[in-house]
């Protein structure tokens, strides 16, 4: 199971990674294979599965490439922070377009990843959004080309 450690983070059982690591493969793999595979029942993998879930441990969703479903541009934006980073963070998770926020060390303070529709919502979105923020000193966009990779199966360590 996943239980707090002292910092709070869940610390998970051999079992516990071993479902995820079947959820990863296959999230919609049914939970009596999954069962089988980690020595477990049904019930006993869906209950594993849900508290998963609700301690925020993982999420099962459906990862799309974002320019087959009308989002012809993506980005990673670089973002220095002038004061505290957590309002600016905050406001940047809220924002639809926003997928990603990472505090980072080294060059830039936040970097997070955007999903628009096209050129002029991305503009949009950086200079009237983001660049806006009360905090933002300064951005910088990297406008991703092609996606070439997009994987959530780095399993457990």
């Amino acid at each position: 199971m996943a239980t707090p450690d002292k910092n709070g983070t869940p610390s998970l059982d051999s079992v516990s990674l071993a479902i995820i690591e079947q959820l990863q493969e296959d999230g919609r793999r049914p939970y009596a294979a999954i069962g089988k595979a980690v020595g477990l029942s049904e019930a006993a993998v869906r209950q594993r599965v849900q508290k998963l879930l609700d301690q925020g441990v993982m999420q099962i969703v459906a990862v799309t490439d974002p320019l087959t479903v009308g989002f012809r541009r993506q980005a990673m934006v670089g973002i220095n922070v002038e004061g505290d980073l957590d309002p600016v963070a905050d406001a940047l998770t809220a924002m639809d377009e926003v997928e990603y926020v990472v505090v980072t060390a080294g060059s830039f303070d936040l970097l997070i990843e955007i999903v628009c529709e096209d050129d002029d919502h991305l503009l949009e979105t950086i200079n009237k959004r983001i660049r806006t923020l009360p905090g933002v000193r300064s951005t910088e966009s990297f406008v991703y080309l092609k996606l070439r990779k997009q994987t959530y199966t780095w399993g457990t360590r």
